[in-house]
């Protein structure tokens, strides 16, 4: 597909339906994301005044107080953020730059995928320039102002600076092949395209353990020979190996504390942040560790992308249905379809209806922390050492404890803190027999 856009930089867009559709719906977005973002602060102050019951103990007032504080200024400064990057991209839609940069590439003849990657470059800029100065205030004034940033200026530029080399070297290929597939696929391009991007997607889950992480953290095996012990001693329960396990050197940069599950196949491993084995007791971290193991028993990842790639299919059709369409086109000012081009329009005019889509993977997430708690309960016989954990966590992070529930059931990607300690305190751990093991294969 080629266009013989000239390069102007103030074509006309067409004011239509599509146009005002868009922008109907975009802020919508934009207005249910101020709307929950108040609600939520409405609610902490109505609610945030008393110490839950279950938190009686491990929270005080003057640490209520800092919850508090720093809740509202991550919401404030999170909802700035999103709305400064939305109206940036309201600009470049309406003021007629994208076909001004799109007339550049046909004037120099750059083709549709020299073309793609020159027009998405540039695009990229002023995305770019704009996350400078939100990166830098969220790390060294909200982050630093509630003691949680340790990392140095140079840190932050070291891990820009990767951050923007991995985007380029990682991003620019995976382009180039996803324009060469539409422009050379024929019909069935969008299947082969999909086909790409996931296994591209397979190739990061899994080097990112072994070969990206560790491009901004020290990734080693635990320190502590006891508590290796009894990590392996818990982790035979479950039929898994120990030498999955590391700790991450997370205090060079924040002073959160948390622990996660990555990785697929032989490149799976548990990381345990530094700053929460510095923190928890030893069962409470083993507690961690049972519920991470949990995710890993439970192939909560695996199942995680399949139900991505099935939507992913679902989208590459769709695209390829709308992709050729004239008007998509036609009200930003394109004289006919570029296939870049229309990549960049289709993705960003169907963005605002994926926000309303987020509950239904929360909703998924939600139920996979469940059944990680679950399976801890199974594996460890006591819920005290995780609801420990969980209180000291909420804690060590200011973690709100009194969310709107609307809030948390669009947003939180685990159940709230007050949810899981009560699902937990009220379930009697289920004993370990051989018909139905720990270790029982998957």
């Amino acid at each position: 597909m080629e266009s013989a856009v000239q390069p102007q930089f103030n074509p006309m867009i067409q004011l239509n339906l599509l146009l005002f559709s868009f922008l109907g719906v975009f802020l919508l977005r934009s207005a249910a994301q101020v709307l929950l973002d108040r609600l939520n602060i409405a609610h902490l102050r109505k609610h945030g005044g008393r110490i839950p019951e279950v938190f009686q103990g491990t929270i005080d007032q003057e640490k209520l107080q800092k919850i508090s504080a720093y809740t509202v200024d991550s919401a404030r400064f999170g909802i700035l953020t999103t709305l400064s990057n939305q109206g940036l991209l309201l600009v470049l839609l309406l003021s007629g730059i994208l076909p001004w940069i799109q007339g550049l590439a046909n004037q120099w003849d750059l083709g549709v995928v020299t073309g793609g990657l020159f027009f998405f470059a540039l695009l990229s800029l002023p995305g770019f320039f704009l996350d400078i100065p939100f990166s830098l205030y969220g790390n060294f004034v909200i982050e630093a102002r509630h003691g949680f940033n340790t990392k140095t200026l140079s840190v932050w530029i070291a891990d820009f600076l990767k951050s923007l080399f991995l985007s380029a070297l990682l991003g620019a290929p995976l382009l180039a092949l996803l324009l060469f597939l539409i422009q050379r696929g024929g019909p069935l391009w969008w299947l082969w395209a999909w086909a790409l991007v996931g296994l591209f997607e397979l190739l990061i889950l899994w080097l990112y353990p072994v070969l990206l992480a560790p491009l901004f953290n020290k990734f080693e095996p635990l320190a502590n020979p006891d508590l290796v012990r009894k990590i392996a001693d818990l982790l035979g329960k479950a039929g898994l190996k120990a030498k999955g396990v590391f700790q991450m050197d997370a205090s060079r940069r924040s002073r959160h504390t948390n622990a996660y599950f990555t990785g697929l196949g032989k490149s799976k491993r548990i990381v345990l942040f530094d700053t929460l084995l510095a923190s928890h007791s030893e069962e409470e971290i083993l507690a961690v560790l049972a519920h991470e193991a949990g995710h890993w028993k439970k192939r909560h990842i695996a199942k995680q992308v399949l139900i991505l790639e099935a939507l992913s299919l679902l989208g590459f059709y769709g695209v390829a249905k709308i992709l050729d369409v004239p008007l998509i086109y036609q009200t930003f000012a394109f004289s006919q379809p570029v296939a870049y081009v229309g990549l960049f329009l289709v993705t960003t005019l169907f963005s605002p209806l994926l926000y309303f889509a987020e509950p239904l993977g929360a909703a998924f997430s939600r139920r996979f922390e469940r059944e990680a708690d679950d399976y801890a309960l199974l594996l460890t016989q006591n819920p005290g050492p995780m609801v420990k954990a969980l209180k000291r966590l909420a804690s060590d992070n200011l973690s709100n404890l009194t969310p709107h529930p609307l809030y948390a059931w669009f947003y939180y990607s685990h159940p709230s803190l007050l949810e899981r300690i009560r699902r937990l305190q009220d379930r009697t751990p289920k004993p370990i027999s051989h018909g139905e093991s720990a270790t029982r294969k998957p």
